[in-house]
């Protein structure tokens, strides 16, 4: 969700209103004297003295009390993304009041706090509070520019559950071009060009990802029988074998992304570079291919490496965020029934 755009602003000016508001009952209840004349609080607003902490005081606890209420409301955003046919808002507008009433938190459990961090309890409940509160304003960001690290990177975006099946299929490819060159027969790039398994395109995210597919590099046949000479090469049909062998094979079978080698642009750039100079012109469209499977597999890494980021986050914030509910929950019984 795009952070800056009109949307937002009505809940800007909400939350800085009311964090205004906030620390003005503070300070009038806590520190009157440096208040100017013109901004003393009403009588209504006044609580008598106490010799409690600021947070067992009325005011204490009305600013506890609230930052409670938003935690349960957060909590309940989770369970609203999956009832989608909910009709309470939509989850957008959930995801704006989300953020927004969050950060509201923060200048409520600081005044809530009295700025201290109190006994063992409190100290626990402020440092699971941050935690949850610093990924979650990591994983803002991170939506936010993973996003378009994707339009940048990833030209042609895969549907995520499909990644899988498409490396297999690129690695098939592979495996029947090197089972081709031992077949029998008059010239073996004909042979490799004629037999092997096509690889198809796979499912893309969005409509307009599928014209963008017809400009990857082709994952068919690159030759036809016509633009082959009969008579093989055998030295680079040797090369190529020994490549597939040694580099192509065991990259596209990898079930890890790996920088290393054809995993990294710059070193597969110069190696196919180094094979199409030391094979055969007939052969070279065919070490083209070749650099369009390892080219395609590195993207579809990218790809699964960026989901892994705009997503692993949320192991820390969801299961911690309901631990703090919990606990503040339990911190509300004790202070109200104990003190």
């Amino acid at each position: 969700m795009r952070i800056f755009n009109r949307t937002h602003v009505p809940w800007f000016l909400f939350v800085g209103a009311t964090t205004l508001v906030a620390i003005w009952v503070y300070v009038g209840n806590f520190h009157p004297e440096r208040l100017p004349a013109g901004l003393a609080l009403p009588t209504a607003l006044v609580q008598a003295p106490s010799v409690h902490h600021p947070g067992g005081t009325p005011i204490g606890l009305m600013f506890g009390s609230i930052a409670f209420a938003i935690f349960i409301f957060a909590a309940l955003f989770g369970i609203r993304k999956k009832l989608l046919r909910l009709k309470i808002g939509t989850v957008q507008s959930w995801m704006r009041a989300h953020i927004w009433l969050t950060l509201l938190t923060i200048p409520l459990v600081l005044l809530h706090s009295g700025f201290r961090l109190g006994g063992p309890m409190t100290i626990l409940l402020i440092i699971l509070y941050a935690v949850v509160m610093v990924s979650g304003i990591y994983g803002l960001i991170l939506q936010h520019r993973i996003p378009k690290l994707m339009q940048e990177r990833v030209p042609v975006e895969t549907i995520f559950e499909q990644i899988p099946h498409v490396r297999a299929k690129l690695w098939a490819a592979a495996e029947q071009l090197r089972t081709s060159f031992d077949a029998p027969g008059t010239s073996k790039v004909l042979a490799a060009a004629t037999t092997r398994i096509p690889v198809p395109s796979e499912p893309l995210a969005a409509e307009e990802n599928r014209t963008a597919a017809a400009t990857r590099p082709a994952i068919a046949p690159a030759m036809s029988a016509q633009q082959i000479a009969p008579a093989p090469d055998l030295e680079s049909e040797s090369t190529i074998v020994d490549f597939l062998d040694r580099q192509v094979l065991p990259y596209l079978k990898a079930k890890r992304r790996s920088r290393l080698g054809l995993g990294n642009a710059q070193f597969c750039d110069d190696t196919f570079r180094f094979v199409k100079l030391h094979v055969a012109a007939p052969y070279r469209p065919l070490v083209e291919e070749i650099q369009g499977w390892c080219d395609e597999r590195r993207m579809l890494d990218l790809q699964t490496k960026l989901h892994h980021w705009l997503h692993a986050w949320l192991f820390i914030h969801v299961p911690l965020s309901f631990v703090l509910v919990i606990l503040t929950a339990w911190h509300a019984f004790v202070t109200l029934f104990y003190y």
